[in-house]
């Protein structure tokens, strides 16, 4: 008799246990099996996480500010000894910087940016020729000053400007070599036939499509041709 009483309790008990775990109880419980599981294997198998803890200990308040008045004034010490070298590196006076990836420039003055804007720079196109001689296309990086500028400058152009025309190429000095009017009302020379100057086809600045040469808006160069003088530093990167 009791033996019967006991195999019905169980049998109940079994029967409510089955219940739960078919209803929101154990829907929740392999829910939370399933995410421990995971969160296991994620930390033992990714290898930018095996040497992670999975749990992390908050300190106290009192460990957090820990840091004594001593580390907070050697902080401070090696903080301002850090922009001094800053001020020291970044030029006085005036200076352009130039981005060529995002095809961006920046004029400074007196270590205050006074004017930014868009331009572009060279395309990185190669072009190759049958003989030996071949070009690519790409703005020069580093620290450069400004040679010379020229008002109204004519375009001296170079082989490869009738080689991508399928033009044969002329005398140096032949009149075909200089074109007026297609680099602008400005132009300020970086060295080694390297200038920044105007363009014709502005709808195309902020890209790079240019031979090397930077090429800016009519306003833009009319700022940068007015504030860099001759010895200005560039900064092209």
């Amino acid at each position: 008799m009791k033996t019967d009483m006991l195999h019905k309790f169980h049998g109940k008990a079994a029967q409510k246990i089955s219940t739960l775990l078919r209803g929101w109880f154990g829907s929740t419980l392999i829910q939370l099996g399933a995410l421990a599981t995971f969160t296991w294997l994620l930390f033992a198998v990714v290898p930018q996480l095996k040497d992670q803890a999975v749990f992390y200990r908050f300190l106290p308040k009192q460990e957090v500010n820990s840091v004594s008045p001593t580390d907070v004034k050697m902080l401070q010490i090696e903080t301002i000894q850090l922009q001094r070298k800053i001020d020291r590196l970044t030029p006085g006076g005036v200076y352009l910087v130039i981005n060529t990836t995002d095809n961006t420039f920046f004029l400074y003055k007196n270590r205050q940016l006074i004017r930014e804007g868009i331009c572009s720079t060279g395309s990185y196109i190669k072009l190759e020729t049958e003989t030996d001689k071949n070009w690519l296309f790409e703005t020069p990086k580093g620290v450069f000053s400004i040679k010379g500028k020229t008002v109204n400058p004519v375009w001296r152009k170079p082989d490869w400007a009738f080689i991508e025309e399928g033009l044969p190429i002329p005398r140096a000095g032949d009149p075909s070599r200089y074109e007026h009017g297609v680099l602008g009302d400005y132009a300020l020379s970086l060295g080694d036939g390297y200038l920044i100057h105007g363009t014709l086809y502005k709808r195309f600045l902020g890209l790079p499509v240019t031979h090397g040469c930077v090429r800016m808006g009519d306003e833009d160069l009319e700022a940068v041709f007015k504030t860099l003088p001759v010895g200005a530093k560039v900064f092209i990167y």
